[in-house]
Order: C-alpha cells, then sequence, then structure tokens
C-alpha cells in the first residue's frame, strides 16, 4: 500500500518534471531563438500579431487536449490535404527562420573559447539526436 503510493507519487513528479522541462523548452523556443518574431517580420505581417497570439494559444491547448483524451474522428480526404498542407508550410517555414537562428552555435563556441571545437559540438547535437529518435522508435513506439 505505501509503496504503490510512493510509485505513484514518484511518477507524478516525473511527469510533473517532464511537462515544465518540455514547456520551458517550448516557450525558450518561441521567445529565446525569436522564431515567431522572425516569421512575422519575413512574412510582413505586423498587424495579425493577436491572430499569431490566439494560434498559438488555442494550438497548444488543443494538442494537450489530443494527447491526453482518447478522441478520434474519421477526416475526408480533402481535410487531410489540407491539413498536411498546413503542416508543410509550417515546418518549411520554421526550417527557414531556424537557418537565420542557426549563427548561435558559432557565436556559443567562441562565448564558451572552443572554436576549434564546434565541428565536435553540431555532431554531438545530430547524433544525440539520431540516437534519441532510434531509441524512441524502437522502445517507445509498438
Amino acid at each position: 500500500m505505501i509503496t504503490s503510493i510512493l510509485i505513484n507519487l514518484v511518477e507524478v513528479m516525473i511527469g510533473f518534471a517532464a511537462g515544465v522541462a518540455v514547456g520551458g523548452g517550448f516557450v525558450a523556443f518561441l521567445t529565446v531563438l525569436g522564431i515567431i518574431p522572425r516569421l512575422i517580420q519575413l512574412s510582413k505581417t505586423d498587424r495579425l500579431i493577436p491572430v499569431y497570439i490566439a494560434s498559438i494559444i488555442l494550438g497548444s491547448l488543443f494538442g494537450i487536449f489530443m494527447s491526453f483524451a482518447d478522441v478520434s474522428w474519421d477526416q475526408p480526404l480533402i481535410l487531410l490535404v489540407l491539413w498536411g498542407s498546413f503542416h508543410g508550410v509550417f515546418n518549411g517555414m520554421l526550417a527557414a527562420a531556424l537557418t537565420e537562428v542557426l549563427n548561435v552555435f558559432p557565436i556559443l563556441s567562441k562565448r564558451i573559447r572552443m572554436e576549434d571545437k564546434l565541428l565536435w559540438l553540431l555532431m554531438a547535437i545530430v547524433f544525440g539526436k539520431i540516437a534519441g529518435s532510434l531509441f524512441q522508435w524502437t522502445i517507445f513506439v509498438k
């Protein structure tokens, strides 16, 4: 009885910590890297800032709801094509904005006096992402 309560408490703490880490990463991604302001600047849509704010909030809440709810529905093909197109446009613009921000790594390596180790830093990030993806897909996705 006591051990199951402790296990549940530990699971709650781990889940909360993971949520805070992911939320902090998401906020850092949006604010520190300046992805959204750069997208607004590139698309010249300053007048739509309230729409951007509402879209980010509603998209986050909808994503959270869909993650926890056991909801499924059957969409027509045209809706799937439209949905996929929106995802493609977003990912393309996100990739374009990230290329503008990628000069963070050379600046970081200069600040920590590791200019000659920049390739190692980038390769560690790449191989870490690959290893994490492989681990997720082979262990967690069934």
